[in-house]
């Protein structure tokens, strides 16, 4: 016998919030979709910011503490500043625990997100 147990599916949690963008060979994107979209990309240009989102987006439970992210090369107040940017980009959501804050990536986000680059990558004939 197996201890393996069968878990009920759980309804996403963020069922409200709109994704940032259409698909782009779905239709011309509007100027706030634009500037959504940009302000997320914009985000994730910095090598420093990327490592730090991937950090969060791979960590066990699909959040984590700034104390187990900040190994990415620069110091703390640094990291705190570019954890700050891709939360003001809506890139990640955090929630404060005593003297910690936790970081997870917004899941409706990130869909919309790899929606667009999926759709633009199959309507020019692109691998990723």
């Amino acid at each position: 016998m197996s201890n393996a147990k069968v878990l009920p599916l759980l309804e996403p949690e963020n069922q409200g919030v709109a994704p940032c963008c259409p698909p782009l060979t779905e239709r011309p994107m509007s100027a706030d979709e634009a500037e959504r979209a940009a302000r997320m990309f914009k985000a994730l240009g910095d090598p420093v910011r990327l490592r730090l989102f991937s950090s969060v987006a791979s960590h066990e439970a699909g959040e984590a503490c700034v104390c187990d992210i900040s190994d990415v090369g620069v110091s703390q107040p640094t990291v705190s500043h570019h954890l700050k940017k891709l939360k003001d980009a809506g890139l990640l959501t955090s929630e404060r625990r005593g003297t910690w804050v936790y970081y997870r990536v917004e899941p409706s986000v990130l869909a919309a997100m790899g929606q667009l680059l999926t759709s633009t990558s199959a309507a020019v004939g692109v691998r990723l």
